[in-house]
C-alpha cells in the first residue's frame, strides 16, 4: 500500500516509539516541516522518560496507535531511534493501518515498525528522518530528500558516494526487487518474527556504534537461519563509528559475510546515521545498478 502524498495544509504528528527525544531538535525538525507548509501536533507522550524509554510499552503504543486511526494524520514521524520500538512491533493496530495508508517516518530502530507494518499490511514507509549532524543541524539535502518523498511522486535516485566506507563493498551486476531492510541490529531482532520475507528483495542495511563481534553474530546468524536465502542484492549505507579490532575493519567482515551470497553489492549509499543522511521508501520496487553507482526506486 502507498499512502497518499502530502499537501500543503497537511497534519502530521511526531510519536516516540522508541528512547526519549531531545526537545530542541524535535522543535527544530517541526519547523522544517511547518515551513512545508505542514501542521505539525505531538504525541501525548513524546516526550516522556521512563528509563531508556519514551515512556511505558503502553504509552508508546497508545500514541502510535492514536496516530494510526486518527484520519486527521496524514504522516507519522518517530522522534528517534534509541531502543525500545521492538517491544511494540507486534501489537501495532494493523487493521488501522490497511483502513487509511499513511507515510511512517524513522530509521534505525524504527525499522523494525517498518518491517512490522510491511510484513501484516504491505504498507511502504520511509527510511529516514529529519537527522541532525554537526551540532543537530539538518542539511538541506536531508531535508529535501524527506519532502520529495513524502510530497512528490517521481521516482528516487540514490547515487553512492566514494567517501562513504562501505563504497568499497561495491561489486558487479544489477538486480531488481523489492527494497526492504534497514538497520542491522533490527533486521537481526526482526528475524523469526518480524521480519518479512526476503525473497526477491534488495536487502538495505546501515548500523551505527555495535562492536564488530556484535556485526558478526547478527550477520551469521540471519545467514545460517535462512533468513537471507533468496535476496537477489544488497544495498549496502553507511556503518559509523566503527573501530578496527585487531586489524579487521567493520569492510572486511561484511565482505567476508556479504561474498558469501553471490548477489550484486552496491555499497556507499548515504543511508544511516552518517553524514547527510538521505531517504527512501521501505518496500518499493527498485533497481540497483552497480556500474552506474546508483539505486533506483519507483514511487
Amino acid at each position: 500500500m502507498m499512502p497518499p502524498r502530502l499537501r500543503v495544509g497537511d497534519r502530521v504528528r511526531f510519536v516516540s516509539p522508541a528512547s526519549t527525544p531531545d526537545r530542541e531538535r524535535v522543535l527544530l525538525a517541526a519547523a522544517v516541516l511547518e515551513n512545508w507548509g505542514l501542521k505539525v501536533d505531538l504525541g501525548e507522550n513524546a516526550f516522556r522518560k521512563f528509563a531508556y524509554l519514551a515512556g511505558t510499552d503502553e504509552e508508546r503504543l497508545a500514541d502510535f496507535n492514536a496516530a494510526l486511526r486518527d484520519p486527521d494524520i496524514r504522516a507519522i514521524i518517530a522522534t528517534r531511534g534509541g531502543k525500545g520500538s521492538y517491544r511494540i512491533a507486534d501489537r501495532l493496530d494493523f487493521e488501522a493501518a490497511r483502513h487509511d495508508p499513511k507515510f511512517v517516518v524513522g530509521f534505525s530502530d524504527i525499522s523494525i515498525l517498518h518491517f512490522s507494518l510491511w510484513k501484516h499490511c504491505q504498507l511502504i514507509g520511509i527510511h529516514g528522518a529529519l537527522y541532525g549532524c554537526d551540532g543537530g543541524q539538518i542539511a538541506e539535502e536531508t531535508s529535501s530528500s524527506l519532502q520529495r518523498l513524502l510530497m512528490r511522486s517521481e521516482n528516487v535516485v540514490i547515487f553512492s558516494r566514494e567517501e562513504e566506507a562501505t563504497s568499497a563493498l561495491t561489486t558487479t551486476g544489477t538486480a531488481s526487487g523489492r527494497l526492504i531492510g534497514g538497520n542491522l541490529d533490527m533486521i537481526a531482532t526482526a528475524a523469526g518474527w518480524a521480519l518479512p520475507d526476503l525473497n526477491g528483495a534488495i536487502l538495505l542495511m546501515e548500523a551505527v556504534e555495535m562492536y564488530l563481534g556484535q556485526v558478526d553474530r547478527h550477520l551469521t546468524m540471519l545467514r545460517k537461519g535462512g533468513h537471507l536465502a533468496g535476496v537477489v542484492g544488497i544495498a549496502v549505507g553507511q556503518f559509523t563509528n566503527f573501530k578496527p579490532s585487531s586489524g579487521i575493519t567493520i569492510i572486511d567482515l561484511l565482505r567476508d559475510h556479504l561474498g558469501d551470497l553471490n548477489v550484486p553489492i552496491l555499497g556507499g549509499l548515504p543511508l544511516g546515521h552518517g553524514y547527510s543522511p538521505l531517504s527512501v521508501p521501505i518496500g518499493s520496487m527498485a533497481l540497483l545498478d552497480t556500474a552506474a553507482r546508483k539505486l533506483i526506486i519507483e514511487q
